[in-house]
């Protein structure tokens, strides 16, 4: 199992722990108290700050109950924080864009994260024809 050095900004937060078998998602939680209107943006900060292991990077989401829950979105959708930001102050921050007034207090599951291997080099092929099987074009939903 890989280890991952973290640090801890503040002991107002609950430590993360990783919860087998109920998902390979990690909860992220606020390191402050936060009042927003709607339509102010703030970097919420995460109360943690690791050292990943080289060759992979952290994806940083909303949880699915943070617009429900808090009326916020992240401006940046998925953060990727690479093993490069790994400094004695490099605390994990979400940004956020509030969608109507609220309040996010310390210690409120934000956001979550997982780790990712790197994508390997990859070498495009251009070609005319692809080989699958035509599914209608716009996604995994079929016609546009």
């Amino acid at each position: 199992m890989p280890k991952i050095r973290i640090k801890y900004f503040t002991d107002k937060i609950d430590k993360l722990c990783y919860i087998d078998g109920k998902s390979d998602w990690i909860d992220l939680r606020c390191a402050e108290e936060i009042k927003l209107k709607q339509g102010e943006f703030k970097l919420v900060p995460l109360g943690v700050g690791m050292q990943l292991p080289k060759g992979y990077e952290a994806h940083v989401v909303p949880r699915s109950s943070t617009f429900k829950n808090f009326g916020v979105i992240q401006t940046n959708h998925c953060g990727v924080i690479d093993e490069s930001y790994c400094g004695d102050n490099d605390q994990w921050y979400m940004p956020v864009l509030a969608m109507r007034d609220t309040e996010i207090h310390v210690n409120d599951r934000i956001c979550q994260f997982r780790i990712f291997e790197h994508q390997p080099v990859i070498e495009f092929e251009e070609a005319e024809h692809l080989d699958g099987e035509d599914r209608g074009g716009f996604g995994s939903t079929g016609k546009a």
